[in-house]
This record gives structure tokens, sequence and C-alpha cells, in this order.
């Protein structure tokens, strides 16, 4: 997460859709009026069965703070594909760390596999793959489609608190208390730096290579700067 994770100006961008703004059965979490729907429990079912605690408390706040989001900027959403990518966007992490691609890479597609075998098509499953794949690269995801910028922003919320002088005090404490965060700096960083560990070559080019720059010996990334300087071209 950087300092590009501030309040986006996509949030007042309200695209014309068959499903954004259609208000579906609902019920109230945290004091936050969130879907309630058959997609939305089973993804909340295997995000409970595939994560740690603290992990699937995370992805819970940042679901409802992305809801929270969306409603103090009046922002038009798909409020299931934004459920389904926030309740998931951390099934890379959550799994093995030996995964071949960068684990948000691993989420996205095993989010979108999650959202196909529920029926989704192939438009809102492709919405739930940039969510989850971009959930940690806010300088891209705040700038696309509502439901991506929403995930990012909940999601950075969580992780930074950046954002959070947009929902009050009353807000931010019934989500914490509802889903605590159980050391999560901690544990969280414990999870990263297992990837590093495991694969370091899928970390050199995102936020993954600054856990293991300060937190794993012997992390060495390779420079952008050199891919270039080296490439086998004359100038």
């Amino acid at each position: 997460m950087n300092s590009d994770a501030r309040r986006p100006t996509v949030f007042r961008h309200k695209r014309d859709s068959v499903r954004r703004g259609r208000v579906p059965t609902t019920r109230s979490l945290a004091g936050v009026t969130v879907p309630d729907t058959l997609i939305v429990t089973q993804a909340i079912g295997y995000a409970r069965q595939h994560a740690e605690p603290f992990l699937f408390n995370h992805v819970m706040r940042s679901w409802l703070f992305a809801v929270a989001l969306a409603e103090a900027n009046s922002t038009a959403h798909d409020a299931e594909v934004l459920a389904v990518s926030a309740v998931l966007h951390d099934l890379g992490l959550a799994r093995s760390p030996e995964g071949a691609r960068r684990f948000e890479v691993e989420g996205a597609d095993a989010a979108r596999d999650f959202a196909l075998d529920m029926g989704v098509d192939d438009d809102r499953a492709q919405l739930v793959w940039d969510s989850v794949a971009l959930n940690s690269t806010p300088s891209l995801a705040l700038h696309k489609e509502p439901e991506v910028a929403l995930c990012t922003a909940g999601t950075v919320l969580d992780w930074s608190g950046q954002g959070m002088e947009q929902l009050s005090e009353d807000r931010v404490a019934a989500i914490l208390e509802e889903f605590p965060r159980l050391q999560m700096k901690q544990k969280f960083t414990t999870a990263v730096c297992a990837i590093v560990t495991a694969n370091p070559a899928t970390t050199y080019d995102n936020f993954a290579r600054d856990f293991g720059e300060r937190f794993v010996p012997g992390y060495t990334a390779p420079s952008t700067v050199d891919y270039l300087l080296n490439s086998p071209f004359k100038e």
C-alpha cells in the first residue's frame, strides 16, 4: 500500500449497468447494509473455510469499509461483485505460499473460478478478477470501475487507515468490534514473509518486496533499471 491510496475520484463516476444501483435482498452487518444473497453467503463461507481467523476478519472488515465508503460517496455499484471481490481478495495469501505467480493473481484466479461456478456471467466474473488482482495496487485500481476501486479502497482503509476520515467513528468502531483485528499487523507480516521466503521471484514487482527487504535475511530484489540497461539492444 502507498500514498496513492487516497480518496479516489472514480467514486464520482457512475456507469450505466443493469446491476449497479439495484438493491438485492439485504441485511445489516455491524451496522452496514449489505446484500444477503446466496453468492454472498457462499463467498463468506468459502473465505472462512480457507483463511485463518485474522485474515477472515480482515477481508470482512475490508468489505464493510468498502460498502460504507460507497454509501458515504453515493457510489452506484454491483453489490454482489463488490462483496465477492472483497471477501475473497486474499485467497492467494490464504493458500500455500509456494504459488507460481504473485499471490494477488493466484487469488484472482480462484475468486473468478468461484464466481463462474456460482453462475456469474463472464463480465461480472472479470470484474471480480480485476478487483482481487489489483487490490494492493491502488495507483491503478482506484481509477478503474467502481467495484474495483471500492474493493481496493476498503482494503486500504483496513490496511493503513487511509480514507477513515470519510466514515464516522461509531461506524468504524462497530466494524472493528464485529470483526476484531486479532494481531493483524504481526500475522499479516508473517504471512507475506512466508511468500517472500518460499518464492521470492513472485515478489519483486509488488508490495511484498518491501516486507522481504525489511524482514527476510538474504532477500535481494533485482532492479528494474538493470532490466533496461542490460537489455540485448545496442542502445
